[in-house]
């Protein structure tokens, strides 16, 4: 299994800082880049209030990383999704709590806009009074804990029931904060799920 150390020794070894060329200057949700990512400030293009890193942002990936694949890196709060040309788009993450993130190698076999869900088992023995009341399922929907898109992980034909999906609390990105799966802004995991070819590699690294 690749180690975090081995994708991402530094900032400057896999992925450059945003890129500024011309040909360049569009993120995946069509905002302007400069220097830096658009905070959007009076523009209401940031009305989540995340840190400026998180927003979306096209950086320069080094040769190697197959395009169209996606990589997590759990310190950083980063995901990446690998483009053709040699660059990839990062977005801002919320990863599992301590103990619940699970580092792997993984294939994304479906992407479903609004999803439902149904906390698993295990969710429910760890947590009842928090996920008891799911137990049920809940239908696809703005209030969702899924959010807007879900990228379903399998590994050996299985469903992991780990899922890169969006959320209703924006505020939990830059954060541990779900049972294992990874979060996105739901507006951003949109972005992501429109360029997302089923079948791809999800490598959520240690």
């Amino acid at each position: 299994m690749l180690t975090r150390r081995h994708f991402i020794v530094t900032t400057t070894t896999l992925f450059s800082s945003a890129l500024v060329s011309p040909a360049l200057a569009q993120d995946a949700v069509g905002i302007e880049i400069d220097e830096a990512p658009d905070t959007g400030g009076a523009g209401g293009q940031n009305p989540w209030g995340l840190h400026p890193r998180f927003m979306p942002t096209r950086v320069a990936a080094n040769d190697g990383l197959n395009a169209g694949d996606i990589h997590v890196d759990p310190k950083a709060r980063f995901l990446y999704h690998i483009e053709e040309g040699g660059t990839a788009m990062r977005y801002g993450v919320a990863v599992g709590r301590a103990g619940l993130y699970q580092p792997g190698n993984f294939r994304i076999q479906r992407v479903v806009e609004w999803p439902s869900w149904t906390p698993t088992a295990n969710m429910i023995r760890r947590e009842p009074e928090v996920y008891g009341q799911y137990a049920g399922g809940v239908p696809g929907g703005p209030d969702n804990p899924l959010g807007a898109r879900a990228l379903y992980l399998y590994a050996g034909g299985r469903d992991t029931y780990l899922r890169i999906h969006g959320t209703p609390q924006p505020w939990s990105i830059g954060t541990s904060a779900s049972s294992g799966c990874v979060r996105l802004v739901n507006d951003h995991v949109i972005a992501l799920a429109e360029n997302v070819t089923p079948g791809r590699r999800a490598i959520l690294h240690s």
